[in-house]
């Protein structure tokens, strides 16, 4: 019966049914180590050669080989270095048999990639008991990888909601100002436009008042998607905070991008938000570009965008004006 091996946080069950690549090429010896290994329940595989046994650890999914230093065609530290330069046969444990037992034979194989190496004659308890460390070495070591991705998908997971605003799916106020601090320093070096604009959902508070915060909710994240829609790949779209976003779009003088708000805004206005689909939706835009002798910062260019926002609303909403 085979034990289970225990870690101090994790209990490793060995396989009732591993399976072992045995390379070697006396079939004599062949058959008397896998009548012994398959007695106490392991699967066997034979292969007689280097060539062999390469073409079935690339084939057959094998839990371990065993690996004879001495092969008709290849070395066994040829297979062995050939098995660990391949991406899907280098997880496999290799123990290493052979009748040589100098240390220069054992250096040479652990060098090629051998996990463990026994001397032949082997005695079969310590043969087992090898077999046993190098699976229960492998269960650990792909327990870690499994704890490792999980982790790093985790870390992404964390990454992206603090650069997302949870609402609508687009980029947060926190991501925005790295976005734009990086392309105003682009604009200031290279003396290429880069157009702010700034939007924000007309008589918002009359929405949430008139439905509700979840119809406000709604209305909020349909924007967005529009705003988003409307963007180039080389803009960025962020929510400001509340009922506004901002725009980016680099690379465009404010006249070009006066022509992308006007569409936006008639896309808003067109567009049947559900719940409310007799209750038309209007947004008003500021927009401000750099280079501009008066705007020398990040915070100027948003401010002025902000102002020309002002300016539109004053002006009768469901409009954008040039800063």
């Amino acid at each position: 019966m085979k034990p289970n091996l225990q870690g101090k946080n994790v209990t490793i069950e060995v396989m009732a049914k591993a399976k072992i690549l045995l390379v070697e090429d006396s079939k004599a010896q062949a058959g008397l180590v896998r009548d012994f290994l398959e007695k106490i329940g392991y699967e066997v595989i034979w292969a007689e050669n280097g060539k062999s046994a390469i073409k079935t650890a690339k084939t057959m999914s094998v839990d371990i080989i065993l690996l004879d230093l001495m092969l008709p065609d290849i070395s066994g530290n040829e297979v062995c270095r050939w098995l660990k330069l391949n991406e899907n046969t280098r997880g496999i444990p290799i123990i290493m048999l052979t009748a040589k037992d100098a240390i220069t034979d054992k250096v040479a194989g652990l060098e090629a990639g051998a996990d463990d190496y026994l001397p032949k004659p082997y005695n079969e308890i310590e043969l087992n008991a090898r077999i046993y460390a190098s699976l229960r070495t492998k269960a650990l070591q792909d327990e870690l990888r499994q704890k490792n991705r999980q982790l790093e998908n985790l870390l992404k997971q964390v990454e992206i909601m603090a650069i997302t605003d949870q609402l609508t799916g687009i980029y947060n106020r926190r991501r925005l100002i790295t976005i734009l601090e990086k392309e105003f320093r682009r604009t200031v070096r290279y003396k290429s436009p880069l157009t702010c604009l700034m939007i924000d959902i007309d008589h918002f508070k009359r929405i949430n008042d008139k439905f509700s915060h979840h119809t406000g909710d709604m209305v909020i994240k349909e924007t967005a998607q529009i705003i988003t829609e409307c963007a180039r790949e080389i803009d960025t779209v962020a929510r400001w905070g509340g009922e506004e976003f901002i725009a980016l779009f680099p690379q465009t003088k404010k006249e070009d991008a006066l022509r992308s708000a006007v569409r936006i805004i008639k896309k808003v206005s067109e567009h049947k938000f559900p719940e409310i689909s007799n209750e038309q939706i209007t947004i008003s835009i500021g927009i401000a570009s750099v280079p501009d002798p008066s705007i020398d910062t990040e915070e100027k260019l948003i401010h002025a965008s902000d102002m020309a926002l002002y300016e539109a609303k004053k002006n009768g909403r469901n409009r954008a004006e040039l800063g």
